[in-house]
């Protein structure tokens, strides 16, 4: 067989869970609701293309009891469970012969192989059919039905993303409509009603963010944080797939890039601040959250994400790879808090369905209450939910991907939609009303700003103190937040729905756990770590150096 003809000569398998649903306008994403398709252009006329093709690892790197069996470095991760080797050279193989242009390989521990080349090579390669639709909120890729792949490549290729990019998720944030029973709160009012340690910082810390659009100005985060009275945060904007940092207006995403940066800087203070900006689409969502967790420059401890879709709206090999992304951040002691969703139980669609990848069973899932306090006292907090007027309510139900954690067997969650459902959603939660929502400056213009988007940077700024205080990174903390003794750094939110569910004493499919009582979190993800206080370390130690003098 000639070289030239390997792979275009074999029977074509479809790539699992590739399958793509047609292109429809959903209100659940951000394109117009009332948008018109227009007629598709030629493939021709695409540009060149560049995917993401994401390959076996080299050793899959397994749970034990719904816990990492052991932390890896980002270094140990990429050697044991780095891409297979032999996976990588048959899609090299691959992409030679049908003219892609392999890019510079990823960081080592991404099971990742990029190429790039003409939308007429990309058809031919993954055996698709390319069609561009053009919509009022822009023109979009699209492709339906399976990728055809080569038998050889049959389970070496664990999912390809690139070839349709239609919007792929939404920021779940709210701007406060005018009421007048509207109050609202600067983050570090919110988390003194909390319990986060007054005057902790998260020093040496690095909190990552993913975005999917907008921008932040510098200048914005000056003043804000002087009227705070705090020191601005250190941010740092990475590029993934060309995305980034690009401030529009405030009806735009910015909003949720302002408000997820200064919630978690601002209770986080001193913590360092990296946003990694990817395009709207499976691939740049699925390369952003890879880039973040294996980044060993930047390295952060903590990744919030305040972005997510329905679970149906996600195809089976995008949820897989983001799942998998989510896995490995847990494997290196990353936690990732997730907002989950704005729009109830149904998640904006027909009956119920949750948030992903709020849904994963390796991330924080972060539902939302209405708080009303008075300076350091909650006088009450209820479910939110102002479906009855329009303005959205907290995400919250059972998975129909996900099964059952072994950590959360004891909670409670209701029966499973389908056989291998079962994922509890939220874990844990915090304020998230607009009207009761938070002073964000946006813009040029102060806002008030809730949604379940600000409840992730809020959990994400209180695992970063607790990485200070305890002297090492908390890691996977769903185990640890639903053991046995966990209740006391909770409150339990026991009133209101979010449609379907209802809330209840301990875990509900509205709130999880509750809200938080920032001490106790902190101490409890202290003592599962086996982290001592650094004042009785450097006590213990003088001690028996003064013992080995005396001796």
């Amino acid at each position: 067989m000639a070289a030239s003809s390997r792979f275009a000569s074999q029977r074509r398998v479809p790539l699992e869970g590739s399958e793509k649903a047609p292109f429809v306008v959903q209100p659940t994403l951000p394109v117009q609701a009332t948008a018109k398709l227009q007629p598709a252009k030629p493939a021709q006329r695409m540009g060149r293309i560049r995917v993401s093709v994401m390959v076996q690892p080299k050793a899959a790197y397994t749970m034990k009891r719904g816990r990492p069996q052991e932390r890896l470095t980002r270094a140990a991760y990429a050697s044991r469970h780095g891409a297979n080797p032999e996976s990588v050279r048959l899609v090299r193989a691959f992409a030679k012969e049908f003219g892609l242009t392999v890019e510079p390989t990823t960081p080592p521990g991404r099971c990742t192989v990029h190429l790039s080349g003409s939308a007429a090579a990309m058809q031919k390669a993954f055996g698709v059919s390319l069609s561009t639709h053009t919509s009022e909120a822009g023109s979009f890729r699209v492709r339906e039905g399976a990728i055809n792949l080569p038998e050889e490549l049959q389970g070496h290729i664990v999912a390809v993303l690139g070839l349709d990019n239609r919007p792929q998720a939404r920021p779940h944030f709210r701007v406060a409509q005018p009421h007048a029973s509207n109050v609202s709160y600067t983050p570090p009012q919110v988390g003194a009603l909390y319990g986060f340690p007054a005057g902790a910082t998260a020093s040496g810390q690095t909190i990552g963010i993913l975005e999917l659009g907008g921008g932040y100005r510098t200048a914005d985060l000056t003043a804000y944080f002087k009227t705070l009275g705090l020191p601005a945060p250190a941010v740092t904007a990475v590029s993934v797939d060309g995305g980034k940092n690009a401030p529009s207006t405030p009806s735009g995403a910015d909003g949720e890039v302002m408000l997820d940066i200064e919630v978690c800087a601002a209770v986080a203070v001193g913590a360092r601040i990296v946003v990694y900006f990817a395009p709207n689409t499976d691939q740049g969502f699925i390369d952003a959250v890879s880039t973040a967790v294996h980044d060993a420059v930047n390295k952060p401890s903590v990744l919030s994400i305040s972005w997510g879709g329905p679970e149906p709206s996600w195809t089976a090999q995008a949820t897989t790879a983001l799942d998998a992304a989510c896995k490995a951040a847990a494997a290196v002691g990353v936690t990732i808090t997730v907002a989950c969703g704005d729009n109830g139980s149904t998640d904006g669609l027909t009956g119920n369905n949750v948030d992903f990848p709020a849904s994963s069973p390796h991330v924080l899932a972060c539902g939302g209450t209405t708080l009303n306090g008075s300076g350091t006292t909650i006088v009450s907090e209820v479910v939110w939910n102002e479906l009855a007027i329009g303005e959205g309510a907290t995400g919250g139900g059972v998975s129909a991907v996900f099964p059952l954690p072994v950590w959360q067997q004891s909670a409670g969650v209701p029966a499973a939609p389908t056989p291998g459902g079962g994922r509890g959603v939220p874990d844990v939660a915090g304020d998230a009303d607009p009207s009761t929502g938070y002073d964000i400056r946006v813009d040029g213009q102060t806002i008030v700003i809730g949604g379940t988007s600000a409840v992730a940077p809020l959990w994400a700024g209180l695992i970063a103190l607790a990485n200070q205080q305890n002297g090492v990174a908390a890691g996977f903390v769903n185990p640890t937040l639903y053991a046995a003794g966990a209740k006391k750094a909770f409150r339990d939110i026991t009133q209101g729905n979010n449609g379907a569910f209802s809330a209840g004493p301990g875990w509900d499919a509205c709130t999880g756990q509750g809200s938080p009582v920032g001490g106790a979190v902190i101490q409890m993800l202290g003592a599962a770590s086996g982290a001592v206080g650094t004042a009785k370390k450097t006590a213990a130690k003088a001690v028996m150096k003064s013992k080995v003098r005396k001796k």
